[in-house]
């Protein structure tokens, strides 16, 4: 299930600009290719990373698992350099330095605030508002059309992504703190790819990130996913044995997902066009609402509403969205710089 997930979770972020926290980047490139007619692309490449990320786990689970072992300790004790350095050369590789650095520091005030509360979800209102209702909004002032959509397959190259997308989830998936967002930034910051290279880059990357925690399981004993979670209390630490038929079921269930992406990639592309785009876009605000209410109560509606705001005004200012995930690696920063807010 959290493979198939994994997979699926795109269509709604490309198509509905309604991202969960593993695909809230995607839903820039993503909407741009959905208003340039290629929504269908933008699904497949991020199926296409998918994919290719899970024979890539079955290949490198047990070497990495016995280095990780080996180096876990010095590793974490260098993360904060580390993503101190991925945040420095994320703003500062920006034309509009400084105000890359204003939407960095203020998504990261925003996230700070956010997750300091005692919200048992605080995530979903906060990356909801900042790449979902916010990207929705926007839509529906400057009345967009969503014109015809192709059918057409990707031609992305795709082994610059890959590599970022390996380093970056490697790190991610099993030091505390970090997740499949951290993971995208970094890794993208790695490999500096074009739009459809980042779809390729965070479509493996949530794999990774999630195959990385089992791993992460077997050969440190430390949970890093709900799903990794969900297995330790079953079984508790895995054996290698174990291991294998877990990798193995990654692998049935990525290729059906993969197949079953698509076809309904291709089912919305061919209907997307077809239904009042300003009508859809507003049910799915109200939507979001609603889910923000029942999972995160009052206060989390509050806070939807003021990361959407911040979101909309950092939509308008000339830099990569990419900055508005300050929202999490400031806080992740000052995690491991051990203080306490």
């Amino acid at each position: 299930m959290a493979i198939t997930h994994t997979f699926v979770d795109f269509i709604p972020s490309i198509f509905l600009g309604c991202p969960d926290t593993d695909t809230q980047l995607s839903v820039l490139p993503g909407h741009e290719m959905l208003k340039d007619g290629k929504g269908y692309e933008a699904v497949s490449l991020t199926s296409l990373g998918g994919i290719v990320a899970i024979f890539i786990l079955i290949i490198i689970s047990f070497p990495l698992g016995f280095l990780v072992s080996k180096i876990y300790n010095p590793i974490h004790s260098v993360m904060l350099w580390i993503l101190l350095v991925t945040s420095f050369i994320l703003i500062f590789t920006e034309k509009n330095k400084f105000t890359a650095l204003f939407v960095f520091l203020i998504s990261g005030i925003l996230g700070l605030c956010v997750l300091n509360t005692e919200l048992k979800e605080p995530l979903l209102p906060l990356l909801t508002g900042l790449f979902g209702s916010s990207m929705i909004i926007t839509s529906i002032k400057n009345k967009i059309q969503i014109p015809p959509q192709e059918i057409s397959e990707p031609k992305e190259k795709i082994l610059r992504p890959l590599i970022g997308s390996i380093l970056a989830s490697a790190l991610c998936g099993f030091l505390p703190g970090l997740g499949g967002g951290q993971a995208a930034v970094l890794g993208n910051t790695i490999s500096k790819t074009d739009k459809k290279g980042f779809l390729i880059l965070i479509g493996a990357v949530n794999i990774l990130v999630m195959g990385f925690s089992f791993v992460s399981l077997y050969a440190i004993s430390k949970i890093r996913t709900g799903a990794a979670a969900s297995i330790q209390e079953i079984i508790g630490t895995p054996s290698w044995k174990i291991l294998i038929l877990i990798l193995f079921s990654v692998l049935i269930s990525g290729i059906i997902s993969f197949f079953l992406t698509k076809f309904l990639a291709k089912f919305f592309s061919q209907k997307i066009n077809k239904i009042n785009y300003f009508l859809l876009s507003v049910a799915t605000l109200i939507f979001l609402m609603i889910i923000v209410l029942i999972f995160s109560g009052f206060l989390g509606l509050l806070i939807l509403v003021a990361s959407t705001l911040v979101g909309i005004y950092c939509n308008s200012l000339p830099v990569k969205k990419t900055h508005m995930m300050g929202c999490l690696l400031i806080p992740t920063i000052i995690y491991y710089a051990g203080i306490i807010i």
